[in-house]
């Protein structure tokens, strides 16, 4: 038990945020609905409470991916965010279907809603924190990703180098993303139902926020399959091959493979140095590159594996037919 505590301190903390504001936002918007009865509302609902429980998930499986290694368990627990995130988007999912459903009825058979100052009033105060909760993501991206911005800089960065971010931080980003449109698309479909007699604007609304759900889940899904299954990481690959490269000890590249697992990178490397070498040599460039490669951020450990030079340079050659 005191081990679970300890690991919960180093869960996600965006996903933790996301879920304990969109918790209350569901309960807000719930009220909202059972007096007013507004469909978009309705849907609004379903998409916070989704959210709430599977970024409540998220952090759960960020924390104890980070367990240390058992003789079980030998490779760790990295990947565990990878499974919960595929298990957390059924949720989504779920809420979703429930969503487009709804706001089809709506649109066959539309009828106008009561309480036009609570819906704005709720809806609007929702996107404000939802929109405080989504910027408090791009700044975790931008820490992930070793970058700095101010102003508006933040949110066009944060989207470039979304790719870079944390599984948990990832998925808070693109749920709250949508959240926020889809509170937006919410205020203006109840402000046109209220003004005009286009009631199905609502239904409209209620589909097109359960379309943007589907999307996070197919996304979601796609990215955490990959990281369950041991997805390589080039960018990190070409990264630590070219620092490898600038040892001196080191002849060529032979081989080279960095795999995600959840948060972590785990690096396998296979390289070439002269044969003349002596044991206490070849043990000296050992420790000089799993140094410098542990030194890399997100790099959990390493494996490294001599071979003797064979006078064909394979990791340029590599290099220059990638660029081709």
């Amino acid at each position: 038990m005191l081990e679970v505590l300890r690991l919960l301190k180093h869960g996600n903390k965006s996903a933790m945020l996301a879920a304990i504001v969109n918790a209350v936002i569901s309960i807000i918007k719930g009220i909202a609905f059972f007096f007013t009865g507004n469909v978009a509302m309705f849907a609004e609902t379903m998409h916070s409470l989704g959210d709430a429980a599977n970024q409540f998930f998220v952090f759960i499986g960020s924390a104890l991916s980070k367990k240390a290694p058992t003789d079980r368990f030998p490779n760790g627990f990295g990947r565990l965010v990878n499974l919960v995130l595929l298990g957390a988007v059924l949720i989504v999912g779920i809420m979703s279907y429930e969503t487009i459903k709804e706001g089809f009825h709506h649109i066959v058979k539309p009828t106008a809603s009561e309480g036009f100052l609570i819906n704005v009033l709720v809806l609007g105060a929702a996107v404000i924190l939802e929109g405080f909760v989504l910027f408090k993501a791009m700044r975790e991206i931008l820490h992930d990703a070793g970058e700095e911005a101010k102003g508006p800089s933040i949110f066009f960065k944060s989207f470039k180098h979304l790719g870079k971010a944390k599984p948990a931080t990832k998925l808070v980003f693109m749920e709250d993303t949508v959240a926020t449109l889809g509170g937006l698309l919410a205020v203006v479909a109840v402000t046109i139902s209220h003004f005009t007699a286009f009631h199905q604007a609502e239904g409209i609304a209620s589909v097109l926020i359960g379309i943007m759900m589907f999307f996070v889940v197919g996304k979601v899904f796609l990215d955490n399959a990959a990281g369950a299954l041991g997805e390589a990481d080039e960018e990190m690959e070409e990264k630590i091959g070219n620092l490898v490269m600038q040892d001196p000890g080191v002849k060529d590249i032979q081989d080279i493979t960095v795999v995600k697992e959840g948060e972590d990178l785990h690096v396998e490397l296979e390289i070439e140095v002269d044969p003349t070498l002596t044991v206490a040599e070849a043990d000296d460039i050992k420790d000089r590159l799993e140094e410098r490669i542990m030194a890399e951020k997100g790099v959990a450990d390493v494996i490294i594996e001599f071979d003797e030079d064979d006078g064909v340079s394979k990791w340029e050659e590599d290099n220059k037919e990638e660029t081709k």
